[in-house]
């Protein structure tokens, strides 16, 4: 990603609305006892489509605002989606991410690796801590409906930071004639 103030502007405003909507409205929703969170489904799109630098920085600022707004413990959720966002990115860098579909694993691994990280960092900063069954179904549930709602957050966020990319994620490319082989499939075994 360009660094620019139109590209911090628009991360930026990426980040409010998206904590402003799940504070707002989506916690409110409830299916089979969880709700879907934009949190980690942001993080993890900005960081597949800029890199893992810019993926980083704003899983941490996306947690500060979090920790700040619901008044948790300062900094346990911008440490769980900084490592979030940039394990996305690093992924984002090493691999193509030219299928329309990528966001469904993505997005769900990022949610599971966010949740899971977040209440044993929750588990261990907490003085008088519960343990309870229903956070492996509030993690399994909440996972899954953030794989629902992936592409079409993916590809709003996709939209919206594609003009400040670096680099455009294209289509898979395919030779344009294929290469000779042996008999077996080997190459320079030519009998």
């Amino acid at each position: 990603m360009i660094v620019t103030g139109g590209s911090i502007f628009r991360t930026g405003l990426l980040v409010l609305l998206g904590v402003v909507i799940q504070i707002s409205g989506l916690s409110q929703f409830h299916v089979l006892g969880a709700s879907p969170d934009l949190t980690p489904l942001i993080v993890a799109a900005v960081a597949l489509w800029a890199g893992s630098v810019p993926g980083a920085v704003t899983g941490f600022f996306v947690g500060l605002l979090l920790d700040l707004a619901l008044g948790q413990n300062l900094g346990s959720s911008s440490l769980v989606l900084s490592a979030v966002g940039y394990g996305v990115g690093r992924y984002g860098e090493l691999r193509d991410p030219a299928h329309g579909l990528i966001a469904i694993p993505v997005g769900a691994a990022a949610t599971a690796g966010y949740l899971t990280a977040f209440a044993a960092v929750s588990f261990m900063l907490e003085t008088a801590p519960s343990i309870s069954a229903l956070v492996l179904r509030d993690t399994l549930v909440t996972t899954i409906l953030n794989a629902i709602v992936a592409v079409p957050i993916f590809g709003l966020v996709r939209r919206v930071i594609r003009p400040v990319l670096l680099a455009q994620p294209a289509g898979r490319r395919r030779r344009a004639h294929t290469r000779e082989t042996g008999p077996i499939g080997l190459r320079g075994l030519e009998v």
